[in-house]
């Protein structure tokens, strides 16, 4: 079990919010934190504490500038996210992204477009590539979620999809969307069924607060996906203290 770290980015500004609410025009976008520091503070922090697979979110326009300078704080050290395609896919790995992170661009008209995935695989490399299978349950199943969070595609996460998705990849990440940002406590059975399904480093975002959510998580998950942790950590304005987190983790999960 690894802590990778977040820097999520909005209006060009380290920011936490709760996901569920971008991507609605009826609908304000609730923000958690927005930080007096620039996106290379958080990834010179990540560097020095030797944290990596962290990934750098980019939330709407207006945020490639602020997620090229913190790459370039941190080179080979995190991951870019947010808009990516084949159009500026390669140009964060050239920038010092490790790897870029999907969803959208592979996922559309509710449906995964294998045509895209694997034009995305030739043009960059399965090493460099993870895929975003955040979920929300429908009708007791998870579904793959796009567009901000705001649609549901007809891919479900289950055994079968995950291997088969698991072959274009080197990692997946996946965000308990109806949890994530709002610090009440992780979606534990995504997280046992991540655990039971998945073969590859996989990373679980959503709702992680304290220390002994950590233990939980790792008890649930047998020490086997990598957590990450936005806004609950105290260097995004939350209670849980970002060192004790760095150092639960690196004792391998040792209070």
């Amino acid at each position: 079990m690894e802590f990778r770290p977040c820097i999520d980015l909005h209006d060009g500004k380290v920011k936490q919010i709760v996901g569920s609410t971008l991507g609605y025009a009826d609908q304000e976008v609730i923000e958690n934190f927005i930080s007096e520091y620039e996106p290379s503070y958080y990834a010179i922090m990540f560097a020095r504490d030797q944290l990596v697979g962290g990934h750098v979110i980019m939330l709407g326009s207006g945020n490639e500038q602020a997620a090229l300078a913190a790459l370039t704080a941190y080179p080979g050290g995190l991951q870019v996210g947010g808009g990516i395609t084949t159009e500026n896919a390669k140009k964060y790995i050239d920038a010092g992204a490790s790897h870029v992170i999907v969803t959208s661009f592979i996922f559309h008209d509710g449906q995964l477009d294998v045509n895209r995935l694997e034009q995305l695989v030739k043009l960059i490399g399965k090493k460099h590539l993870v895929i975003d299978l955040s979920c929300r349950m429908r009708d007791g199943k998870w579904f793959v979620v796009t567009d901000k969070w705001t649609k549901f595609s007809d891919f479900e996460v289950n055994p079968q999809n995950i291997s088969y998705i698991e072959e274009f990849c080197d990692e997946l990440l996946i965000h308990a969307v109806d949890v994530e940002g709002k610090k009440g406590g992780m979606q534990e059975s995504l997280v046992r069924d991540l655990a039971a399904w998945t073969s590859i480093p996989t990373t679980y975002a959503g709702g992680v607060r304290s220390l002994e959510d950590l233990e939980q998580f790792k008890a649930i998950s047998n020490g086997k996906l990598h957590v990450t942790i936005g806004s609950s950590l105290s260097i995004f304005g939350g209670d849980l203290p970002y060192t004790e987190v760095v150092n639960y983790c690196k004792k391998g999960g040792i209070l």
